[in-house]
């Protein structure tokens, strides 16, 4: 396939498209109908103004309800008193992808910021050796910018003034977010925001699918912590300093995830939705509760299905999340897997891998459950096809090692 213009067909927040192409992010589309995204061009920015900051989470030590609460209204206030009411990043290419080159193309776009000319026929040999691969990780992202010398911080647990600060700044941030098909329930996608406008409360975004966009700030949300608001920032080194100095307490992983513990916990008592239990399952597990993200996970699983994502297929997983949401998300199968769950794991890995045969990380994580059940031959099968799908596979290389 070659460059793909904006189809006649599609639906993401509000906007029509046709499916068939992209892949490769993370997670679910929002319940409720949001506001379309338009292509647009941001302005040049006036004075700044001033207003209150974000209103706090509600405190972690609420209780997670059994039934699902409808989510209030979303909250948008403008900018704090330091930054401008509008920023805009000039000068960073747009490149059409390629199917399922929307890894690829988003990092060489975050790179021409710094003045590569890397496009995605460079990069995506080096990210996706197999050519059924669906699934370029945000960590498979952040390793290469910083094969190319980059400096990278890659988190969860973003905000909008977060992003607004290093946009400010200059520093444009690559997003997961979901993608919503009318005909594939949705699938993970990456965007490049460059931009904002608090006047009209819009982020603008470089789309390798769909081109430049312009997205409002609470359907963005909605579709950003179906990936529990995961954000990449790529940088020159001499900018290191003052990239830290913009993620502020951030800058400190532990703290980053504390906070990210706090609001994840807080989403899941407000809405008690799959995706808020799915965002604290992961948030409990990068803090070492594996115990805790288990429980997590099964609530997620367990949640109300939204059917109105895909209508035409019951799916795999069961609950409220979309079908493809293990191509992206493998916190329920570490968290299985550490927590002496290995049936589970192979049941999901299974149904995945009957999906996408080329599935490395998949493959990778059935090879975990086999060995802890003792079915060693199988699991050494599973390691070598993760490698030979992704030969750069550190895991899936120290797990095969392991067993020999």
């Amino acid at each position: 396939m070659g460059r793909m213009r904006l189809p006649a067909l599609l639906l993401t927040a509000g906007l029509l498209v046709s499916a068939a192409a992209f892949g490769v992010g993370q997670l679910q589309a929002p319940a409720t109908p949001l506001p379309a995204m338009t292509p647009a061009t941001v302005p040049a920015s006036p004075p700044s103004v001033t207003a209150p900051a974000e209103p706090p989470a509600e405190p972690e030590s609420a209780p997670v309800p059994a039934v699902p609460a409808p989510a209030p209204p979303p909250v948008v206030t403008p900018s704090p008193p330091h930054l401008p009411v509008r920023a805009r990043i000039p000068g960073v290419r747009h490149e059409y992808q390629r199917l399922n080159n929307c890894g690829p193309v988003t990092i060489g776009m975050a790179l021409s910021r710094w003045g590569s000319t890397l496009n995605q026929y460079d990069i995506a040999p080096r990210l996706k050796p197999a050519r059924g691969d669906v699934n370029v990780s945000p960590d498979e992202l952040a390793a290469y910018a910083r094969s190319q010398g980059m400096d990278v911080h890659l988190a969860r647990g973003g905000d909008r003034t977060l992003l607004r600060g290093l946009l400010a700044a200059g520093f444009p941030v690559i997003v997961e977010t979901w993608f919503v098909t009318p005909d594939s329930g949705g699938m993970g996608h990456y965007r490049l925001l460059t931009g904002y406008d608090d006047t009209t409360m819009q982020f603008s975004a470089l789309d390798s699918y769909l081109g430049p966009l312009r997205m409002d700030y609470a359907g963005f949300d909605q579709l950003w912590r179906s990936f529990g608001r995961t954000y990449l920032v790529v940088s020159a080194p001499e900018k290191t300093a003052q990239v830290r100095d913009l993620l502020g307490f951030r800058a400190d992983p532990v703290a980053a995830k504390q906070d990210n513990l706090r609001v994840a916990q807080a989403e899941a008592n407000r809405l008690g939705d799959a995706i808020s239990f799915l965002n604290l399952g992961q948030a409990r597990l990068e803090l070492g509760d594996a115990r805790g993200a288990g429980r997590a996970f099964d609530q997620a699983f367990a949640a109300p299905a939204d059917r109105s994502l895909d209508p035409s297929r019951p799916g795999w997983v069961q609950g409220g999340l979309p079908w493809r949401t293990l191509w992206y998300s493998f916190g329920p199968l570490e968290a299985y897997i550490r927590t002496g769950r290995p049936a589970d794991v192979l049941r999901l890995t299974g149904a995945v891998l009957r999906s996408v045969p080329t599935h490395e990380e998949a493959h990778y994580w059935r090879g975990r459950a086999l060995s802890a059940v003792g079915r060693v031959a199988e699991a050494r099968g599973a390691y070598h096809e993760a490698l030979r799908l992704r030969p750069g596979f550190e895991s899936a290389r120290v797990a095969l090692s392991a067993l020999n």
